[in-house]
């Protein structure tokens, strides 16, 4: 912490790139606090365990200490005329936000086994983590081809671990034994929790989560992955509204350990403290927020890497000296532009959207270079160009 603090406080031209871009992002962490959307320590572990940062923003706000970052963000801006730019009110007195230690949470509801919608990338890797755990899982898809793809996945995983010694064959072999794959929905007419893994569109998952409700047996929590789609429209399609939840894996599922469980208004506490329990019994840290777009993580994240974008197009600083900047100054694991190609630049502007369509904030419009690059077809590291070339 302290050589962040030293290096974000200093006066080369670096550090102040990396202060441009850092103390929004403290503010806008300050600001969601002050709202009560999310606690502190919740806040800060989405950072970390969400993006890999170091340290989360309110422990960074203190360690900078609460005057310093409020007048970085006065001169930044009387430099900008930003309204996000003014300082949080709470950052003049954030001693007196720092709320009830919480407790752990409890199963409130039986839980043996899992079901998981969906084949992809993210759906198997939820499947293998559930299945690691000891839990029976059955996972649903279109085509037994696509079915065995999970399995061929999950081997390919487990097949790592055994060659680095963290698994033996028995305990591979038991894994495997925990998984059965079906092309009918009705497969997870037993199960205690549904898990949707399917594409992020709307229509579908609507369509899903009303047949769902019809298949689940009564007391089935059923939980979606989405990372911007809306809980209450979701619970809304079913006559269980209390038991619809958001457990909000982030990928590659069995690596990254945070899982953000999202309550709507209908959710009921007692399947919201469920799913972070159970969220814990993986291996996982869970963080609890509220059902509005972008939860904790994307809605930090994304105004920074837009913020970034600007900054150069105002001339800033080359791709590679904000980068730089970043990684040097703020020991963020990549800098803006790598993390940009890593994400997609698609996937990112329709993230950016999702964020200025619900906040309307105008410096989080989409910077116009994000834009363009995605007109281009130039995604990042999947078409081999995007802000830079690979």
């Amino acid at each position: 912490m302290q050589e962040i603090v030293d290096r974000l406080t200093a006066s080369d031209p670096g550090s102040e790139t990396a202060r441009t871009l850092v103390l929004p992002y403290l503010n806008h962490a300050a600001t969601m606090l002050e709202s009560g959307y999310a606690t502190r320590a919740d806040i800060d572990a989405g950072m970390r365990f969400g993006c890999g940062y170091p340290v989360g923003p309110i422990a960074l706000i203190e360690g900078l200490g609460a005057q310093t970052v409020i007048d970085g963000l006065t001169e930044l801006h009387a430099k900008t005329g930003d309204p996000l730019h003014v300082p949080a009110p709470i950052l003049s007195d954030l001693a007196g936000a720092a709320g009830e230690a919480e407790t752990t949470p409890q199963l409130r509801h039986g839980v043996t086994s899992i079901g998981v919608v969906g084949t992809g990338t993210m759906a198997s890797g939820i499947v293998q983590v559930f299945a690691q755990a000891g839990y029976d899982v059955t996972y649903v898809g279109r085509s037994q081809d696509k079915l065995d793809a999970v399995v061929g996945y999950i081997t390919k995983n487990l097949d790592r671990a055994v060659a680095k010694g963290k698994l033996d064959e028995d305990g591979k072999s038991s894994v495997l034994e925990r998984l059965t794959g079906s092309t009918e929905r009705e497969a997870l007419g037993g199960v205690d929790v549904v898990v949707e893994a399917i594409a992020e569109d709307l229509e579908i998952k609507r369509e899903l989560f009303r047949d769902l409700d019809r298949i689940a047996k009564p007391g089935a929590i059923l939980a979606t992955t989405t990372s911007s789609l809306s809980i209450a429209d979701l619970a809304a399609q079913t006559g269980r509204p209390g038991d619809v939840v958001g457990i909000h894996f982030f990928n590659p599922a069995p690596i990254m350990k945070l899982v953000e469980v999202v309550s709507a208004e209908t959710t009921s506490p007692e399947v919201a403290e469920t799913a972070k329990a159970l969220s814990l019994n993986v291996g996982k840290h869970p963080v609890s927020c509220g059902d509005r777009a972008g939860f904790i993580v994307n809605a930090l994240l994304f105004p920074y890497l837009n913020d970034a974008i600007k900054l150069h197009e105002d001339g800033g600083g080359s791709l590679e000296e904000i980068d730089t900047a970043i990684k040097d100054n703020a020991k963020l694991p990549m800098g803006p532009f790598e993390l940009l190609d890593v994400v997609g630049n698609d996937v990112s502007l329709a993230i950016e959207q999702t964020l200025f369509g619900a906040f309307g904030h105008q410096g989080w419009a989409p910077a116009s270079t994000l834009e363009k690059l995605v007109a281009e077809g130039k995604l990042g590291r999947k078409t081999k160009a995007g802000f830079h070339t690979y």
